[in-house]
């Protein structure tokens, strides 16, 4: 199974993609504004604890002698505080999780709308689980990043902030000292948030080429079963989970590895004001209210670094999910409509009449040249025929006409205009289009054929159906059109699905009509039965049809022989078994062949 390579991203934290991500957050902006101001309130709510503990022992101690309340009213304050924090938790369970609710929603849904805009191109890059893990974990991490993140960061700032400042407001000195160790707390938190960042990177890099191994393992199953790949297909895969293994491994220690030093100088800043808070009570009559105060302050200090540590930490992994995830988001189409196709709003027209192709020269991205100076006239009515060996063009040429892809140079003219200058919604909802491997979606036989024309009646679906001679076959089934066809048509025949996807095509009464090798998976019989249907519907419509199996194409107006990115023989059937050229030999050894088969059979 090929490797999937990915785009490397920046090594330090992008505020450029971070700014991108927040800007989808506050879509929901109502309810990050609250969730901000519920970590504040709970921020403010944490702070009161060591400032009640601290009258309650001064009271009790007779170290104060200003006027205090009854000890009965501390347990009241107490209790208020502890109520409103239980409230305030609630509250931002609520608020974080709608933020990650909605964000996914949202982003997932994007997502998938960008996926339907982008070009054939875009997917010859990149494999189905590549673009699975970026709208499922990939999206999951970043959502979930920043609901969290957002409260846990305003939480822990806010309060670090009130004990700054309540500290250096009760004494100065003791608040310097729990001070000195951030210059060595943010050297160490530098550190490891590049070490951790590059091996978050680097397991979000094999998480998405597991998903896309596990994609073709399940599509391929049939062909690695056939050519007893399964050990070796383990052995590819545990090279991968071995690898995210040891990439997690790395990363946990990482991670493993900060938190202890955090808790370290956290420590280290505790005795230290013990030492010298405990001095400065002896000498100079600092209450132990006070003392009991700062120790709380001191540890409590480093609670709220350690979350900015664990937020970093999510942060450095859910970037290179943002990363990816934008990355998707901002692709543009390579094939899109021209702002001026945009802004006219007129129709594009309501007939095909005729289609040129003038000099066009096409290559797929790094590769080689696969049509040169190609040159075509079609005029409505008239089936173009395409045959010759594997790789020569064929497929190239239809892909180009349906706009799937666009010429180098050149021009395919529709009408005499550019077709680039033209809708390419209105070219390709006139076009219909039968492969040789169907695909199904999973639902009935009816929902199958009327994805072709969505506002189709039942007597629409069934005219298509027995036009293709699908109607017997889908009547003799136990639930007639409403029969599941199973996830990508895995119930019916090969054949069967053939049938229901021609049904589909013809159904969307197209001016253009693509056939890729479409009927090599029915019998003879029903080949020709579909050709008689197909005869009445192209009569006025212009038709590809590329195929193996060249007495399929016998009637056709024009056949073209593409070899190498070029017409090599152009004609009738008549014409070109009378030239005696490369068509002539492959017709002659395939009716040869199909002549030793029918003997065979009959013996």
């Amino acid at each position: 199974m090929s490797s999937l390579e990915e785009e490397d991203y920046s090594t330090r934290l992008d505020a450029g993609t971070w700014r991108k991500v927040f800007r989808r957050a506050m879509e929901q902006k109502g309810h990050v504004g609250s969730l901000a101001a519920v970590a504040v309130a709970i921020a403010f709510l944490d702070t009161m604890y060591p400032l009640v503990t601290q009258q309650v022992i001064d009271i009790s101690t007779g170290s104060t002698t200003e006027a205090h309340q009854p000890l009965q009213n501390f347990i009241a304050y107490y209790a208020g505080i502890t109520v409103l924090l239980v409230a305030g938790v609630c509250a931002f369970i609520y608020l974080a999780g709608r933020i990650t609710t909605h964000m996914s929603h949202d982003v997932r849904r994007d997502a998938f709308a960008r996926l339907q805009e982008l070009s054939f191109s875009y997917f010859d890059r990149r494999p189905v689980g590549w673009l699975m893990s970026r709208v499922t974990s990939d999206c999951s991490r970043l959502s979930d990043f920043v609901a969290w993140g957002i409260l846990d960061a305003v939480w822990a700032l806010s309060l670090m902030s009130g004990i700054a400042v309540i500290m250096f407001i009760k004494e100065w000195r003791l608040a310097l000292i729990v001070l000195t160790t951030m210059p060595v707390l943010a050297v160490i938190s530098a550190y490891f948030k590049y070490l951790n960042l590059k091996s978050s990177r680097v397991m979000r890099k094999i998480n998405a080429q597991m998903t896309a191994s596990y994609n073709e393992s399940i599509a391929g199953i049939r062909t690695s079963k056939t050519l007893v790949r399964e050990d070796e297909n383990l052995v590819e895969f545990q090279a991968l989970s071995g690898g995210m293994f040891n990439a997690s491994v790395k990363n946990a220690v990482q991670s493993a590895l900060y938190i202890p030093a955090v808790v370290t100088l956290g420590s280290t800043a505790l005795g230290l004001v013990l030492w010298y808070g405990g001095g400065i009570t002896q000498i100079k009559g600092m209450s132990i209210g006070t003392l009991v105060m700062f120790m709380s302050y001191a540890g409590q200090f480093f609670d709220p670094v350690q979350q900015l540590a664990h937020v970093f930490t999510q942060m450095h992994r859910a970037q290179a999910s943002g990363e990816r995830i934008i990355d998707l988001l901002e692709t543009e189409p390579e094939i899109k409509d021209s702002p001026a196709v945009l802004a006219r709003k007129s129709a594009d027209g309501a007939r095909i009449e005729h289609i040129e192709f003038r000099n066009v020269t096409f290559a797929y991205k790094e590769g080689p040249t696969v049509l040169e100076n190609f040159s075509l006239n079609v005029r409505a009515g008239q089936t173009i025929a395409l045959v010759g060996p594997t790789g020569g063009g064929k497929s190239t040429i239809v892909s180009l006409l349906c706009r799937f892809y666009e010429p180098v140079s050149g021009e395919i003219l529709i009408d005499g205009i550019d077709y680039r200058e033209r809708g390419l919604h209105w070219l390709q909802s006139n076009l219909g289009m039968v492969l040789q491997t169907p695909h199904l979606f999973s639902g009935s036989v009816k929902e199958n054929i009327r994805y072709g024309k969505l506002s189709a009646t039942d007597d629409e679906i069934i005219h298509a159906a027995k036009l293709v001679n699908a109607h017997d076959f889908i009547t003799a089934m136990e639930q007639g059109y409403d029969s599941p066809v199973g996830e990508g048509g895995s119930k019916l025949s090969t054949g069967q699905r053939q049938l229901v996807s021609f049904a589909r095509a013809i159904l969307a009464n197209p001016q253009l009509f693509v056939m890729d090798e479409a009927t090599s998976s029915v019998d003879t019989q029903t080949e020709q039965l579909i050709q008689k249907g197909l005869q009445k519907i192209l009569k006025e419509r212009i038709s590809f049809v590329i195929a193996h199996r060249l007495s399929t194409i016998r009637a056709a107006d024009v056949i073209l022989v593409i070899e190498k990115g070029r017409i090599a023989e152009r004609g009738t059937h008549h014409e070109l078994i009378l030239q005696r050229g490369h068509y002539h030999e492959l017709y002659t050894n395939q009716f040869v062949r199909e002549k030793e088969v029918e003997l065979l059979a009959g013996q």
